[in-house]
């Protein structure tokens, strides 16, 4: 194993801590689901930090874990993995930390929702939900959460402790 991979494995491993230690104090109900903004600062964060594929998996686990702990409902998993994945996606296109930003607020706050009223809830929750019941809760979760870590990513790559490189 490299490095580097150690070295975003740690990433992960710290960054779900995280999110799971603050997910008591950062979890509002929202009617049916429970949001949580802390998710979407570390998805943005992991988005820059490490490969797409470990931050869907690392918001996997956030979710597995809140679910667990009763700090979550079934709607976290496609409400982080989906901006998780855009999140990523996005910045690895552009290297641009606006682009995972934009990438998150898309991917939950408009497609998670999306997913979740026509699949999610009847399928799996077995209730009804609609989208405009979940659309207010997703996008203030979505937006809050990634604007802070476009806050915290832009002061720490001013400060040189992060560097995006340039895409090639």
């Amino acid at each position: 194993m490299s490095k580097k991979n150690i070295k975003q494995i740690a990433h992960v491993i710290v960054f779900m801590a995280l999110a799971i230690a603050l997910s008591p104090f950062t979890s509002l109900p929202i009617g049916i689901a429970k949001i949580n903004p802390t998710q979407h600062f570390v998805n943005v964060f992991l988005a820059v930090l490490v490969t797409t594929r470990m931050n869907v998996a690392a918001a996997a686990g956030v979710s597995l874990i809140r679910n667990a702990l009763g700090l979550g409902t079934l709607l976290a998993f496609p409400g982080s993995m989906i901006g998780a994945f855009l999140s990523g996606l996005a910045f690895r296109m552009t290297r641009k930390i606006s682009a995972a930003v934009l990438g998150e607020i898309i991917g939950t706050g408009l497609i998670a929702p999306l997913l979740s009223s026509f699949l999610i809830a009847p399928g799996i929750m077995g209730k009804e939900i609609g989208f405009m019941a979940l659309l207010p809760g997703f996008l203030l979760s979505s937006i809050s959460g990634s604007l802070l870590a476009f806050i915290v990513l832009l002061r720490l790559e001013k400060a040189h402790v992060i560097h995006t490189e340039p895409v090639i």
